[in-house]
């Protein structure tokens, strides 16, 4: 397999960076950087790595405040959902708008953005092989919060009820480090996080009006 994958825990809110590559092109994305941006070269760079673009999940503060200090020591390319690449204040050069649906290459690497809204309006998972990165749209054991601004709960619901429909055998891995385990997979999420089964968005909204809210 010339899966490069690597998960990185950073920051004071406890967020997971990711470096998603091909092994053997040696090019690899980072999934929002932020927080220790030296703390994530040097990670690629003990890899053999070569950054080569910047994934975004979603553009608050805590995963995009390395996102410029990255692109100047890579001159990576940034790709970000469409209703929030005016977030990324970069040359527009260095910036690429996608949606749903769309698909890049890594390397020789395939990866799949899943528009996700709820937690904010342009939300992105990033599908490649069987690995799920999932931002702050689905944690293990819960979800992100629809309380900011631009957050909707029935959207997030929506994005909850479509990744509950993905195949059970797909790892997960969140964008905070807010369960004993750092990653799971659809399966383990459809049998014990109820934010997952929660079968209308009316009982969605019982749940998440219940929770203690955390995430950024």
């Amino acid at each position: 397999m010339n899966l490069y994958f690597k998960q990185i825990e950073i920051g004071p809110m406890q967020n997971f960076v990711y470096l998603i590559g091909s092994l053997r092109t040696r090019e690899a994305a980072v999934v929002d950087p932020a927080w220790n941006v030296d703390k994530i070269l040097k990670a690629a760079a003990e890899d053999e790595m070569i950054i080569k673009s910047v994934l975004v999940t979603h553009t608050h503060f805590d995963h995009i405040n390395g996102v410029e200090a990255l692109v100047q020591a890579t001159d990576a390319q940034v790709f970000v959902h469409s209703r929030e690449a005016a977030a990324i204040h970069l040359e527009d050069q260095s910036v690429t708008s996608v949606e749903g649906g769309d698909e890049i290459v890594i390397g020789d690497q395939k990866l799949s953005f899943l528009h996700t809204p709820g937690h904010t309006p342009g939300s992105l998972c990033f599908e490649t092989e069987d690995r799920l990165v999932t931002g702050d749209t689905l944690f293990i054991g819960g979800c992100g919060r629809c309380d900011l601004p631009g957050g909707d709960a029935e959207q997030l619901h929506k994005s909850l009820s479509r990744l509950h429909a993905m195949k059970e055998s797909l790892a997960i891995y969140p964008g905070h480090n807010y369960a004993p385990t750092p990653s799971s997979s659809i399966g383990n999420e459809n049998k014990y996080n109820p934010f997952l089964m929660a079968p209308t968005a009316q009982d969605f909204l019982n749940l998440i009006g219940g929770v203690k809210k955390r995430g950024g």
